[in-house]
């Protein structure tokens, strides 16, 4: 499956913006799927995880009650809506696939199985 964000962009402190990530090639409702970030020279860092159905998600600390991640399977695509963005928030956004049915896995990065081109997120003080 090929993954490709999108929506990134620069934006004040306490903006929103909302990332797509679109699947093509198979069907993304087989898929557990999860965002993670990254800034140059840190480790990849997880952000958040939406089981294939929809029916289970999950946070990192640093991000829950500002960003909400969801899907819709009809159109082969996950998104993740972020409130309230702070500077820290600053990074480059990756969308990933796996096809592990282990729901706590879904922090760790060897887990997935695709990844996706990230996109550029800038939050301005």
């Amino acid at each position: 499956v090929q993954l490709q964000a999108s929506g990134g962009g620069l934006v004040q402190a306490g903006g929103s913006l909302r990332l797509s990530c679109a699947a093509s090639g198979r069907t993304l409702s087989r898929y557990n799927m999860g965002w993670f970030r990254q800034v140059p020279g840190e480790a990849r860092e997880f952000v958040a995880y939406i089981s294939y159905n929809g029916g289970s998600t999950y946070y990192a600390g640093s991000v829950k009650g500002r960003f909400t991640i969801s899907r819709d399977n009809a159109k082969n695509t996950v998104y993740l809506q972020m409130n309230s963005l702070k500077p820290e928030d600053t990074a480059v956004y990756s969308c990933a696939a796996s096809g592990d049915s282990n729901l706590a896995a879904g922090r760790i990065t060897s887990t997935y199985d695709y990844w996706g081109q990230g996109t550029q997120v800038t939050v301005s003080s």
